[in-house]
């Protein structure tokens, strides 16, 4: 009988303990104990009702958020942790994005209802037996991600299931990806359309936030998994090359500028991109800058930091396959003349003053941003001139 080496979890056996052990460790942490990696998140399963684990935790002194009390979620917090408990379900009803639940104490059918083989993985967490209803212990030995059951109908009950499919595909498959499970993403690829973008989004960073994405992307572009929604990624290179290029200059993996790298180096499709999946203002910004990159950005990479920033200018010398090793340990320093200053020789304060100021920073940058007297003598040059 397989047995889980039991993760030692802070604030764990408190909340085992409170629901009477009627409980077993699901999915991601189990999963993940097992293929070695590190654990993030710990999730639980009981056939206990919502409002009877609410009861449970109280009645122990612990916190308990109904946080998705719709379909049997509540989130108990032990020593500052938070374990999502949720009650048993099967499915009544599907469309693609949404799921009506109800409440089971069948632990086969809990496991039916998941996607992939490796994420219907139960334990004990007193004992850490293993409960396997689907072979997903071999299928993660083995590397190997598929779904349960028919791929098309699980695809169906749940559209982002195909982007999850090779998010898990492009973390755990060691050799080719199944194929029932390609070709049911491939013929319902137009399937992502009904989705909304934020979805769509959440999932795709995350498969381009692992430590190299880019063979994965280009199956996904050979078979027309992008075509429906994100038409413009239709070339995968530029991101295989960006993903050597962090790895040679040591640069933590970012899927912001990796998704860049999947676009043209145009500001507007950028702008168009970052608006159809619903990004943040500061991340649809830091698209239109990075493609705005041009083949100068590797001249003085200094200035392109304190022009742009960091940030951005670390963007655009990796996708540009520019070095990024002047920026190494380097703080871009302030610029030491004020409008005061050019106040202060005699220029009436207004439209010139900001100017002049601006005249004398672009030369301050250019030369190398050299110490205050350099600067004092670039203003002086400028009023004399």
């Amino acid at each position: 009988m397989a047995r889980l080496s039991l993760p030692d979890v802070p604030g764990l056996q408190d909340v085992v303990a409170a629901l009477g052990g009627e409980v077993r460790l699901v999915g991601g942490v189990v999963r993940d104990t097992l293929a070695g990696l590190p654990i993030k998140d710990v999730d639980l399963a009981t056939p206990l009702s919502p409002q009877t684990v609410i009861a449970k935790l109280e009645a122990a002194g612990l916190k308990a958020v109904p946080t998705g009390i719709a379909h049997g979620t509540v989130t108990a917090v032990a020593e500052g942790k938070p374990f999502e408990i949720t009650t048993l379900r099967r499915d009544v009803a599907t469309d693609g994005r949404h799921a009506t639940v109800a409440y089971t104490d069948d632990w086969r059918e809990d496991a039916a209802r998941r996607d992939f083989t490796i994420n219907a993985l139960y334990a004990d967490p007193a004992t850490g037996e293993i409960f396997d209803y689907f072979g997903g212990v071999y299928d993660l030995a083995a590397g190997l991600v598929r779904f349960i059951g028919d791929p098309l109908q699980r695809i169906a009950e749940d559209h982002l299931r195909i982007l999850r499919f090779f998010r898990f595909s492009a973390r755990f498959a060691k050799d080719a990806l199944d194929t029932a499970s390609l070709d049911a993403c491939r013929i319902r690829a137009n399937d992502l359309m009904a989705l909304s973008r934020e979805r769509i989004a959440m999932e795709l960073l995350a498969l381009l936030a692992l430590p190299n994405p880019a063979p994965t992307i280009a199956q996904m572009i050979d078979m027309g998994i992008f075509t429906p929604v994100l038409p413009e990624i239709d070339h995968a290179d530029p991101l295989t090359n960006l993903v050597a290029r962090e790895r040679d200059e040591k640069i933590a993996a970012d899927p912001i500028r990796r998704l860049c790298a999947l676009l043209p180096a145009n500001p507007a499709v950028a702008e168009d991109v970052a608006n159809r999946l619903k990004l943040s203002n500061a991340q649809r910004k830091r698209m239109m800058t990075v493609a705005g990159r041009t083949d100068a950005d590797a001249q003085d990479p200094r200035a392109l930091a304190y022009w742009l920033g960091y940030e951005a200018a670390i963007d655009r010398l990796l996708l540009g396959g520019a070095s990024t090793q002047k920026l190494t340990n380097w703080t871009a320093p302030r610029f030491p003349l004020t409008g005061g200053a050019i106040v202060a020789r005699g220029v009436q304060a207004g439209p010139d003053v900001a100017r002049i100021l601006q005249t004398a920073e672009r030369q301050w940058v250019a030369e190398g941003f050299p110490e205050a007297d350099r600067a004092d003598a670039i203003l002086d040059q400028l009023l004399e001139g």
